[in-house]
């Protein structure tokens, strides 16, 4: 089975949504390689974000890892 990593950019303020992003890998040939990848690219992006970005609009990352078969891109 292989997987599609799917990540958004988050705000915890009221009234923000948030952003699908695309990180520099997407296709994974199991879930774990998957997980680990969205964990280390999450902390990755936030780390590189100044600290008054993620204090001001409370930025975190989100993910979710799907089988290729259930992951529909949108167009």
């Amino acid at each position: 089975m292989k997987y599609v990593l799917v990540m958004w950019l988050c705000s915890a303020l009221p009234g923000n949504d948030c952003k699908l992003i695309e990180p520099e890998f997407i296709h994974f040939k199991d879930y774990y390689g998957c997980s680990t990848y969205g964990y280390e690219y999450s902390t990755e992006l936030v780390t590189n974000f100044s600290k008054e970005f993620v204090n001001e609009y409370r930025a975190y990352t989100k993910f979710a890892c799907m089988e290729q078969s259930e992951y529909k891109q949108e167009t």
